[in-house]
């Protein structure tokens, strides 16, 4: 696959020169408008590198690469003029950290080579990031199995509340949604240091003694610390660790930070959670949000509004029974999936992804399953 350039000058003998030179290496498209090739930065596959000229009607080669390190900060930018002063290429550096300064006329093969770097610069800066994404995202999804291995209970809870999560983020129109995923997933690691049935006791409705209610307070300071290590997650641990503060200060941690002071994963995952135990006790939502609004103090008023939308959006769900064949994504478990022998296998209020739904399916090859399915879909 070619790497995809972007030429801009608003001379077309010098952009049909530069094209002839570069399409038989490049994906290669042209503008003669710095304003116009703005828009051209908004395509799905992304420019390895811009070459634009310097002096242009309406913005001149450094504002428009601003603007292109603003919008795809990935690709590289390279000036290419035949006003060759000091003053314009350290402008050309600094402002608009261009990676080459060029006069023009330029020799095909010193601009070339200067373009096959900038290309590779591209190639190591989109490299690196995918690198650490997927790092990132492995270690993430490491951290969730080994949550759900040893605390299947704290697993399920966290499958269930990703989607309150999703749902609120949405409503308040984050733009880093990714960020408020992985906090819900890390957001039970620190109930792995709980004694075992404590996370039952809370879902079962029961009090927890002053012992059990001291250590549960401490899971989401926990899980800070460990989540804290990994790299880019710093504002993900803080995040967690307001899963327990109520919107008035209450709650844990015990600090002065209130109301719109709480990070909003921190708030979010809050009403979420909460939500979800008072669903497991109630198994109405209607009741569970009744219940919710009794301590509306906790909670961020305009989450709780969304809240009760969501009830809204759910309540056009239909349950259903089904064989395995007709399982499809976005569906929810509306009753424990068990083995034949009665083993719990996934628990109810799950979202079936296709991971989930390739699991049934070994279940039901391996060792067997009840059916019919029951699970709510939309209507």
């Amino acid at each position: 696959m070619k790497f995809k350039i972007l030429l801009v000058d608003d001379e077309p003998n010098v952009l049909s020169a530069l094209k002839r030179q570069l399409r038989g290496d490049y994906d290669v498209e042209t503008s003669e408008d710095p304003t116009l090739a703005i828009r051209a930065l908004n395509n799905k596959v992304p420019f390895a590198a811009v070459i634009s000229d310097f002096r242009m009607p309406k913005m001149n080669g450094i504002e428009f690469l601003k603007e292109v390190r603003k919008r795809s900060p990935e690709t590289t930018r390279i000036m290419l003029t035949g006003y060759a002063d000091l003053d314009n290429a350290i402008r050309a550096v600094n402002d608009g950290h261009v990676f080459r300064f060029l006069t023009k006329p330029c020799e095909n093969e010193v601009l070339l080579e200067n373009l096959k770097e900038g290309v590779d610069q591209y190639e190591l800066v989109t490299g690196k990031r995918i690198l650490l994404e997927k790092t990132l995202k492995g270690s993430v999804e490491l951290l969730g199995e080994i949550t759900s291995l040893v605390k299947p209970e704290a697993g399920a809870r966290i499958n269930r509340v990703r989607r309150y999560v999703r749902y609120l983020a949405e409503k308040k129109g984050v733009k880093d949604f990714w960020r408020y995923d992985i906090a819900t997933m890390l957001s039970q690691l620190g109930t792995l240091i709980l004694p075992p049935g404590t996370l039952d006791i809370l879902l079962e409705g029961k009090e927890l003694n002053p012992e059990q209610l001291q250590m549960f307070e401490m899971h989401p300071v926990i899980a800070k610390s460990l989540v804290a290590k990994l790299p880019r997650l710093e504002a993900i641990a803080e995040m967690i660790s307001y899963q327990l503060k109520g919107f008035d200060g209450s709650g844990t941690p015990r600090d002065a930070v209130k109301g719109e002071k709480i990070p909003l994963g921190g708030r979010i995952l809050r009403i979420a959670l909460d939500y979800d135990l008072q669903l497991q006790h109630e198994d109405n939502p209607k009741k569970a949000f009744a219940n919710i609004e009794e301590v509306s103090e906790l909670y961020d008023p305009e989450l709780l509004y969304y809240l009760e939308g969501m009830l809204g959006v759910e309540a056009r769900y239909v349950v259903k029974e089904l064989g395995i064949d007709e399982l499809y994504p976005g569906m929810i478990l509306y009753e424990d999936v068990a083995s034949t022998q009665g083993a719990m296998l996934l628990r109810k209020s799950l979202e079936l992804d296709k991971d989930k739904i390739d699991r049934i399916h070994m279940f039901a090859s391996k060792i067997g399953i009840k059916l019919p399915l029951l699970v709510l879909t939309s209507k």
